[in-house]
C-alpha cells in the first residue's frame, strides 16, 4: 500500500508485464500468510473463501489509492493479477501437503541446542531409598 502512493520517478521496468507478476506473487503471498489463520475460520472451504475476498478487497482499495496519486495508473489487469495470485496461492497451500508442510516446519539457524539427559542409575535402585507418596 505504502509502495503504490511514492510518486514514481523510477524508469519503467524493461519487461512489459512485469508489474503484474509482481502483483501475482505479492497477493499471493499477503493471501497464503490469510488462509494459515487456523483461528479465523475453522473450516478450510470458507477459510480459502475469507482469504481470496479479502486479498481481492485489499487489491481494489489499492489500486484505488492509486488513483490518488501523481503518475500513477488504476489498472482493472492489477486486480486481476492480485486476485488471480491470491486464488493459486490458496489453492496451493490447500491442496499440496508437501507445499503446506514446507511453510508450517520452523526454521532453524545457527547450532543445535543439545539437551543433556540424566544419565541411567548405575546399579539396581533400593527400594528403601524410594520415596512413594500414599
Amino acid at each position: 500500500m505504502f509502495a503504490s502512493g511514492n510518486n514514481p520517478q523510477v524508469p519503467v521496468p524493461t519487461f512489459v508485464g512485469i508489474d503484474k507478476v509482481a502483483h501475482f506473487g505479492v497477493f499471493g503471498l499477503l493471501a497464503t500468510l490469510v488462509v494459515r489463520t487456523h483461528g479465523v475460520w475453522r473450516r478450510p472451504g470458507w477459510r480459502a473463501l475469507l482469504a481470496i475476498g479479502a486479498v481481492s478487497l485489499f487489491g481494489i482499495t489499492d489500486e484505488w489509492h492509486q488513483s490518488f496519486t501523481p503518475g500513477r495508473a488504476v489498472e482493472f489487469a492489477d486486480w486481476i493479477a492480485d486476485t488471480a495470485g491470491a486464488a493459486f496461492a490458496v489453492a496451493l497451500y490447500l491442496r499440496w501437503p508437501w507445499y503446506r508442510k514446507f511453510l508450517e516446519t520452523p526454521l532453524r539457524l545457527g547450532r543445535r541446542k543439545v539437551v543433556a539427559r540424566d544419565p541411567a542409575p548405575a546399579g539396581p535402585v533400593r527400594a528403601d531409598l524410594v520415596r512413594t507418596e500414599p
